[in-house]
């Protein structure tokens, strides 16, 4: 059973192993995350950091020495880009890493827990719902120039700390498995959604299948681009992005979609009520400016007019996990009730249908902001 609560944890002797500044004041729990534990360790003395420490799920994340290494290499480039910029504060706009006292990234505990530490970021702000346009745009910038700063680190240089994440044919796989295997015995009932997701399921592999034939090249993304993982600071402006657990080789639409689906949503992600998933073109519209603001001169033609593609193929692919995990006895996801799977599914693919009613008009936010014009399109439809 997994244990959160700060008394779980010997976190003096922890904090301990690390080099820190300072004294250990106050300790608390700190975020919504649902991977990991993470704590917000105060400093007794003003002038010196406060600092987050986390304890790394390993069960999700199996090798944990690949992943810090992935997490060492992207903060290290990102530092040395922006200490080139003027104006630019590495310290603020990129997360750092604390050693412990050998000069490791990593501590593992004699539980066998793995823990990090990082200095913590004071004075900023992340949103589960996005509020305005302007944070929209503030959101796209963020992601997007954490995808321009990467672009000349080597893609091979950087592992999969989960293998095919976002690949739309593994997925698939593990769902028509999980249909053909029925465990509990729900196939019976989700005869729609099941259709659905086959109805859609060979155009939803056309980013696989451009990057496969080499029309789209693999860069490093960030693969988790939910709008809370960037942080604002105090007044709305993009500082950082964080949790970069799964930084590692993908294709630009994969992380333009997955921001849009977290930002553009008018409900929760689990909505009951179908009629209130809708979708806010006016934060889509902005996020689009700020995310091709810092990338248009670096993304080809090609990569452009698949960010469309890709704000359909993430929350289909959301649903569609959300649809096997239910189908296949709820062994994936955390569930507070017994259908919480199915409803998740139902509001996912619920969001795709009604962002193919927008297609024409995000296609042509997409190009506006990008000065692509129609003819030049290279996508077959």
């Amino acid at each position: 059973m997994k244990k959160s609560s700060k008394e779980a944890y010997d976190l003096p002797d922890i904090i301990a192993q690390f080099k820190i500044q300072g004294t250990v004041g106050a300790i608390q729990t700190h975020g919504s995350g649902h991977i990991h534990d993470t704590f917000h360790v105060a400093n007794h003395q003003a002038e010196a950091p406060d600092y987050l420490l986390q304890r790394i799920n390993h069960h999700i994340f199996k090798n944990v020495p690949l992943l810090m290494d992935n997490i060492r290499q992207v903060t290290a480039h990102l530092r040395e880009k922006l200490q080139t910029i003027p104006g630019a504060e590495p310290g603020k706009e990129v997360l750092t890493l604390v050693p412990t006292h050998h000069d490791q990234w990593y501590y593992q505990d004699e539980a066998g827990n793995y823990w990090r530490m990082y200095y913590f970021l004071k004075n900023t702000n992340s949103y589960d719902i996005v509020q305005t346009p302007q944070q929209a745009f503030e959101g796209g910038k963020a992601f997007g120039r954490f995808q321009a700063l990467l672009a000349d680190l080597a893609v091979d240089r950087v592992h999969d700390t989960i293998p095919n994440f976002h690949n739309i044919q593994s997925r698939l796989q593990i769902f028509r498995a999980a249909i053909q295997k029925d465990p509990v015995n729900r196939v019976k009932d989700v005869a729609p959604e099941i259709a659905f997701v086959e109805e859609r399921a060979e155009a939803m592999s056309t980013i696989l299948r451009l990057g496969e034939a080499g029309a789209l090249p693999l860069r490093i993304t960030h693969n988790d681009t939910k709008f809370n993982n960037v942080l604002l600071s105090q007044d709305n402006k993009a500082q950082c992005v964080i949790d970069l657990d799964t930084v590692m080789p993908g294709y630009v639409a994969y992380d333009f979609g997955d921001a849009i689906r977290t930002t553009v949503n008018t409900a929760a992600e689990d909505e009951k009520d179908l009629e209130k998933v809708t979708v806010n073109m006016a934060l889509l519209e902005s996020f689009t400016q700020g995310f091709l603001e810092e990338t248009k001169l670096l993304l080809s033609k090609t990569e452009i007019e698949s960010l469309a593609l890709g704000v359909l193929l993430l929350p289909y692919i959301m649903g569609l996990r959300f649809l096997t995990d239910y189908i296949d006895g709820d062994n994936y996801y955390k569930i507070h009730f017994p259908e919480h799977n199915l409803q998740r599914a139902r509001a996912q693919l619920q969001l795709v249908k009604k962002l193919e009613e927008q297609y024409p008009q995000i296609e042509q936010i997409i190009r506006t902001c990008a000065q692509v014009k129609p003819q030049l399109s290279t996508i077959a439809k």
